[in-house]
C-alpha cells in the first residue's frame, strides 16, 4: 500500500469523503488536487505531487489552522512559472 492510500484511509476513517485529481497546466506540467469534506467543511489543497497533495490533505483535515475558504494556509498557490 503506498503512503498517500494509508492517508486517505486514515481520512475515511473519521467520516471525512475524499477525491483527487491530476491536471496538466498549460506548460506540461501535471498538478494534483485533492479534496476533503465533512460535515460542511471542505479542504482542497494542490501540488506538484500526488503525495504532498495528500500529506496537506491530512493536515488540513486534523487541525485548525486554516482560512474562511477551507484552503491550508501553507498550500503554495497555482501559478504560472515554477523556480
Amino acid at each position: 500500500m503506498k503512503y498517500w492510500e494509508l492517508i486517505a484511509e486514515g481520512i475515511s476513517k473519521v467520516r471525512w469523503s475524499w477525491g483527487y485529481v491530476s491536471a496538466v497546466d498549460c506548460e506540461g506540467r501535471t498538478i494534483w488536487i485533492a479534496d476533503a469534506h465533512s460535515d460542511g467543511k471542505r479542504f482542497i489543497v494542490r501540488s506538484e505531487e500526488k503525495l504532498t497533495a495528500f500529506l496537506e490533505l491530512e493536515l488540513a483535515s486534523r487541525y485548525p489552522g486554516f482560512n474562511d475558504a477551507g484552503v491550508a494556509e501553507n498550500t503554495a498557490p497555482v501559478r504560472e512559472g515554477y523556480d
